[in-house]
């Protein structure tokens, strides 16, 4: 499991003594400066009053409590969210427009709604007892287990050896979801087996780009490159089809651990590799893939990384160093959803130019309709544009 360095810290008063205890955040938050200690007497406009204000709230009720106003809280922000225009005109007989409205300036108030929500969700805390390194437990009444899910998401000894820590609700109940999918799998039909995800990797449950990997082509079987591998589901597909040597190569240490596993489980590590890298390996390739975060837009937390590519750098980059690493005859796939277009974060124009630019040419588009429930779901703030979203395989090679 990954180690962290020394965490920060967190102090509260207790009946007038001052007490402190590790901070944990996996996705990076940094340590609330002011904290209060709460119970089930807390409302969430309390709630909300006290984390407007950066109060985060440490609670010393029972654990089904502080998941009840957690849930509390998040709906009353959720309306908040919502608020008027959604993503269609209301017309003179009330009844809302199939005009499809969504824009960037629309999307950026979501985000930035979204942001404010989690933020303030993520202040109210509990603790962890770590004085039994094998064993952590949330010293509340009717606390879930949480030995497992702990060092599977912050690694062994993750307050450098402090027997108490502090951690976000929120975040711990993200955690103990990831762990479930973690220790269950999740199936990928185009694999014919199952892909366990780690902590802050992203899950492979949108199985449409995957699809479109089984699919395509093959230019040869020699070697393949998968840029941005996470999981590593897309170069076991590739493993799978018969190419004969995949590397897949990630910035973060976790998702080059992650597919490693996957590749010991799928019992492909004599094909697949995965190794830390900025983008390419060294040598060239007859393939080499590549399915980047989807949305310009800056990462927050690390957790936001698999969803957001500041200002389209790694889209780009891929692009651009694609001809000095494909061996002649090869192909570089490109596998992009158009969402970005769709919310008018990035244009058509955009990407074929950056295309150009690079020296490249298409080949062929293989195009698929995505079939998550969230494109169907007429209540998702980002409906108009999900509806119409197309996931695309971009086949290139050198002009």
């Amino acid at each position: 499991m990954q180690q962290h360095p020394a965490p920060e810290t967190v102090t509260w008063d207790e009946s007038g003594t001052e007490v402190s205890a590790a901070w944990l955040s996996a996705s990076g938050r940094p340590a609330p400066k002011r904290v209060v200690t709460v119970d089930d007497r807390l409302t969430a406009n309390r709630a909300i009053g006290l984390a407007s204000q950066g109060t985060a709230m440490l609670w010393q009720g029972d654990f089904h409590g502080a998941k009840q106003i957690l849930s509390a809280i998040g709906r009353r922000l959720a309306k908040q969210t919502r608020g008027p225009g959604r993503s269609g005109k209301t017309g003179a007989s009330g009844k809302r427009s199939s005009e499809p409205a969504t824009t960037a300036d629309e999307f950026y108030r979501i985000r930035q709604a979204r942001a404010q929500r989690s933020r303030i969700l993520s202040l109210i805390l509990i603790p962890l007892d770590l004085a039994d390194a094998s064993a952590a437990t949330i010293p509340l009444a009717r606390a879930p287990r949480v030995d497992a899910a702990i060092p599977f998401a912050y690694g062994e000894a993750p307050a450098g050896g402090q027997d108490r820590a502090v951690v976000s609700l929120q975040e711990v109940v993200g955690v103990l979801s990831a762990h479930q999918w973690y220790v269950n799998g999740v199936d990928v039909p185009s694999l014919g087996a199952k892909i366990h995800p780690h902590y802050g990797t992203f899950m492979p449950t949108r199985h449409e780009y995957v699809d479109l990997v089984a699919a395509a082509p093959l230019p040869a079987l020699d070697r393949a490159f998968d840029i941005g591998t996470g999981t590593g589901v897309l170069a076991a597909v590739l493993a799978k089809r018969g190419v004969r040597r995949v590397v897949g190569t990630d910035l973060h240490e976790r998702a080059v651990l992650c597919a490693t596993d996957n590749f010991e489980r799928l019992g492909i590590t004599d094909v697949a590799e995965a190794l830390v890298c900025d983008m390419f390996p060294e040598g060239r390739a007859s393939l080499i893939v590549c399915n980047p975060p989807w949305l310009p837009g800056s990462a927050a937390t690390s957790l936001d990384a698999a969803i957001y590519d500041p200002g389209s750098q790694m889209l780009l980059k891929f692009l651009a160093g694609l001809p000095d690493h494909l061996a002649e005859g090869g192909e570089g796939w490109l596998i992009i959803s158009d969402l970005a277009e769709l919310l008018g974060l990035r244009t058509r124009e955009m990407l074929l130019d950056a295309i150009s630019r690079a020296g490249l040419v298409v080949v062929d588009r293989l195009d698929t309709a995505p079939t998550h429930g969230r494109a169907a779901d007429s209540g998702d703030l980002l409906h108009a544009a999900r509806s119409r979203e197309v996931t695309s395989l971009w086949r290139l090679k050198v002009a």
